[in-house]
């Protein structure tokens, strides 16, 4: 697995990310969830992805849990996780309605819970996880600056931020933001045309791309786009020898010359060691644009 620097200052990661969004589907037990974690490693996936609301503010413990069966293993992993989205939920009874808050005092907070949940004393990447509405930008980043002079968070960068909130945040922030970790798959490809990747590009920048098989809806039999997809797949099998549609989707984000992250979604093993050989796949020009004719329906413009 190649490793990649976010910034020219770092941090390194995975050309991959495990993400722990859907870890407590399966109800996994700490054992198995800390066996996930080693294959992660052994294949080179280091970086692992999480947030303070993943599986309703469950997912860092279970994190936590598993990590402590292995001294040691933590040393091995880069850890990346977000705040910044609060919902009504059987921990939190006081809420009465879902909202954001990136104010300073709230991002501290809730790290500072994160960083006790994961049984470790700083993470590698911090991420306000959706832009808040109602909090300045300085007060967001008084709060990430306050962090990153802390050492508890070795580098900060945003989710789901639109080209000009980032503009405004990167400005007020001591330390450049390391990454916009945004939605990118062959089913939303508006990234490419909205300015996100490009602002990256010039900001010398690595974005970080969740959902890459758009949720499973590439899969799915009943969508037309899905259909479409496979044909497209199975036409290029003599080019990309035992490669599915799944490597191929991967290696899709990972071609954009931005060069995103993706962010892996499932709990299975096997799927994890799948997703990993598209790091070798390099698709060709044309290949490229017959998988964006195919998702979207139509030839390019």
């Amino acid at each position: 697995m190649k490793r990649l620097q976010l910034t020219s200052r770092g941090p390194e990661f995975s050309r991959m990310v495990y993400g722990t969004w859907r870890l407590l589907d399966t109800k996994p037990t700490r054992q198995e969830i800390n066996r996930r974690l080693h294959a992660c490693v052994e294949l080179g996936i280091t970086t692992i992805d999480t947030a303070e609301i993943y599986g309703l503010y469950e997912v860092e413990e279970a994190l936590g849990a598993a990590l402590a069966l292995t001294p040691g293993l933590r040393d091995k992993l880069e850890i990346v996780t977000k705040a910044g989205i609060y919902v009504p939920n059987p921990r939190h009874p006081e809420r009465r309605t879902a909202h954001y808050n990136a104010s300073g005092a709230r991002l501290i907070k809730s790290l500072d819970k994160s960083l006790r949940l994961l049984g470790t004393d700083h993470v590698e990447l911090f991420l306000v996880h959706r832009p808040d509405w109602l909090t300045r930008a300085d007060d967001t980043a008084a709060g990430l600056n306050d962090l990153l002079r802390s050492g508890k968070v070795k580098s900060a960068g945003v989710s789901n931020y639109s080209s000009s909130q980032f503009d405004l945040l990167n400005g007020l922030v001591e330390q450049p933001l390391a990454t916009n970790q945004i939605e990118f798959h062959l089913l939303h490809p508006e990234p490419i045309h909205d300015g996100t990747l490009q602002q990256c590009e010039k900001l010398g920048i690595l974005p970080m791309a969740w959902s890459p098989l758009a949720g499973g809806r590439l899969f799915d039999p009943a969508q037309p786009a899905a259909q479409r997809l496979a044909v497209t797949a199975q036409s290029m099998a003599s080019r990309y020898p035992g490669a599915t549609l799944e490597q191929l989707a991967y290696a899709w984000v990972m071609a954009h010359p931005s060069r995103p992250l993706p962010v892996i979604g499932t709990n299975k093993i096997e799927r994890i060691q799948s997703a990993a050989q598209a790091d070798d796949i390099i698709l060709e020009r044309e290949d490229w644009y017959a998988l964006w004719e195919a998702a979207q329906g139509r030839q390019i413009p």
